[in-house]
């Protein structure tokens, strides 16, 4: 049984992979500090439902507060740390810069600085298809260059991949970043698209659909996040024998660093997304069509080449059988007829 620290783990995906972490015997403990971004009554719901398991513990700190994160990582004794808690967001990047450098910048330097003092074995961090910006060349590759984020959350993000690897270059920390596709699922959050989409047409409002449906996204389904997350937590960061700083590779490096999309390799047009919403519901939605937002991308796709040949899996779960699983989730938790 290893003992685990989950950060953002009263979040979308801290929850599920917390949950599915201590239903395979480990010791984790869940860090959040459960913020007002979106309504907190959903975060303490899912974690009433990790409290029921014996061997979670809840911590609620801020990762900016440093001697906070200092006598929690020299308390825990944690063997992996996986790093989800940040700002998120394009849009509210827009609004609020100055959260996502205390949350992303300032607070995963203080996680990098506990794994470093505290022998952690592996560090697996978040971080985000944003940080492809304005690259065009489809599928998005990790071996591809990153250096035009299009908002300062994708900037947040790009940071943190340099952040890791500099501490994995200096200390010999193993770090591995995951590259998130549009993870969407049960207990997903209100921000994103299918909760807002599913929300609007159950009250019969219209829906604001950007660039005028013409929006790509690699639609991944929270549990072949969770898998994948897991099956590289299991598999530390190793140098790469064949990297060459005359030809340096942006997804790997001579140290014991290594960064993975987690997508569903299948980028799905906005109104396919939008039909299969209206098919699980039995209504049709109201369409506002409206001109690409600043910071958004028009599209997504990932090429998972590396997690498929490193740690043998692909993401599948069609948005066909994802879709419906929310819906049945959204309705129950709403109490919706």
């Amino acid at each position: 049984m290893e003992k685990i620290l989950v950060t953002g783990a009263a979040g979308f995906i801290g929850f599920h992979l917390s949950k599915r972490l201590l239903e395979e015997g480990h010791n984790v403990t869940g860090l959040d500090i459960v913020n007002d971004y979106y309504d907190p009554a959903l975060k303490y719901d899912r974690l009433a439902i990790l409290e029921k398991y014996p061997d979670f513990t809840f911590v609620k700190k801020d990762m900016a507060d440093r001697s906070a994160m200092e006598g929690l990582f020299s308390e825990g004794g944690f063997d992996v740390v996986v790093s989800l808690a940040a700002q998120a967001g394009v849009r509210h990047s827009l609004k609020d810069p100055h959260s996502y450098a205390d949350s992303n910048l300032v607070g995963f330097l203080n996680i990098l600085e506990g794994c470093r003092h505290n022998n952690v074995k592996h560090l697996v961090f978040a971080s985000s298809s944003s940080v492809y910006g304005a690259n065009t060349k489809m599928p998005f590759s990790v071996h591809d260059n990153v250096d035009h984020p299009v908002s300062i959350y994708a900037a947040s993000k790009k940071a943190n991949e340099l952040m890791a690897h500099s501490y994995s270059h200096l200390y010999n920390l193993p770090c591995t970043g995951l590259r998130f596709f549009t993870v969407y699922g049960p207990w997903g959050r209100p921000d994103m698209a299918l909760f807002l989409f599913t929300k609007a047409i159950l009250e019969d409002r219209p829906i604001n659909v950007f660039n005028h449906g013409k929006m790509q996204r690699d639609f991944t389904y929270i549990d072949d996040i969770v898998e994948g997350v897991i099956r590289v937590m299991k598999r530390p960061a190793r140098p790469n024998p064949g990297w060459s700083g005359d030809a340096p590779d942006p997804g790997s490096s001579y140290a014991p660093y290594k960064i993975y999309n987690i997508g569903n390799n299948k980028p799905v047009q906005l109104m396919k997304f939008i039909e299969v919403i209206e098919d699980a519901l039995g209504k049709r939605a109201e369409k506002n069509l409206l001109p690409l937002q600043p910071g958004d991308v028009p599209a997504t796709y990932a090429n998972i080449d590396d997690l498929i040949q490193d740690v043998g899996f692909k993401p599948d779960t069609p948005l066909e059988v994802g879709i419906p699983k929310f819906i049945e989730w959204y309705k129950e938790y709403y109490k919706i007829k």
